[in-house]
């Protein structure tokens, strides 16, 4: 099923998408409902060429990529985000256009997947998104973050040590998770606390949890 010029496939995608955020209980405008099947179109379109997810139909884009990343929205906290490991924008540029105040920088040391990236952020007129090549370890900012996200970074441990550098005091990680992560939650540093949200996507079947990590004390 494809996305282009209105025809029932696309409205039929629509809908889907709408009933999806409404059994979230998510206020999103048609603006904003607009610009994610526009990114859901310019996904398709390249990952026809550059293979940015293994998921090719837009029909199932919608629940396994869209209302996914949607589902993280209520934890997340501040004014400044950070996506780790972004990809194709899983979830960084989906919650950015969920949420306009939202400063959200996509990083990732894939150079197709950033170019991808910056052509997404320019087509749909995203102010709010910033786009850097980089792996997570290296990377340095000129102000640290509220929020630091990740969907595909390996382990919590991995995502902690990376990345603690760039956490503001008193901000939190998010991890996307499968089933519960037990033996990654157990092997955890020192310092933090981890607490674990199970998820509920609208046309998702597999388990899916949130972790939100915390410094102790902070």
């Amino acid at each position: 099923m494809s996305i282009g010029e209105p025809n029932v496939a696309s409205l039929a995608i629509a809908e889907n998408l709408a009933a999806g955020v409404k059994a979230l209980d998510l206020n999103l405008g048609a603006p904003q409902l607009r610009l994610l099947l526009e990114y859901l179109r310019l996904l398709a379109k390249w990952n026809r060429a550059f293979n940015l997810t293994s998921i090719r139909d837009p029909w199932a884009m919608v629940p396994q990529h869209l209302l996914d990343c949607l589902a993280v929205l209520p934890y997340v906290r501040g004014t400044r985000l950070l996506d780790v490991g972004s990809g194709a924008g899983l979830p960084g540029m989906v919650l950015a256009i969920a949420r306009p105040e939202l400063h959200c920088t996509l990083l990732d040391s894939s150079g197709k997947k950033t170019r991808f990236l910056t052509q997404a952020k320019l087509e749909l007129k995203l102010s709010n998104v910033e786009v850097v090549q980089s792996r997570a370890g290296n990377y340095r900012a000129a102000r640290p973050f509220d929020c630091i996200i990740s969907r595909a970074l390996g382990t919590l441990e991995t995502l902690v040590m990376q990345t603690g550098h760039l956490l503001a005091p008193g901000g939190c990680w998010l991890a996307m998770k499968g089933a519960r992560p037990e033996a990654e939650l157990a092997a955890l540093p020192t310092g933090v606390r981890a607490t674990v949200h199970r998820l509920l996507v609208p046309g998702l079947m597999a388990e899916r949890h949130l972790v939100a990590i915390e410094m102790i004390g902070s």
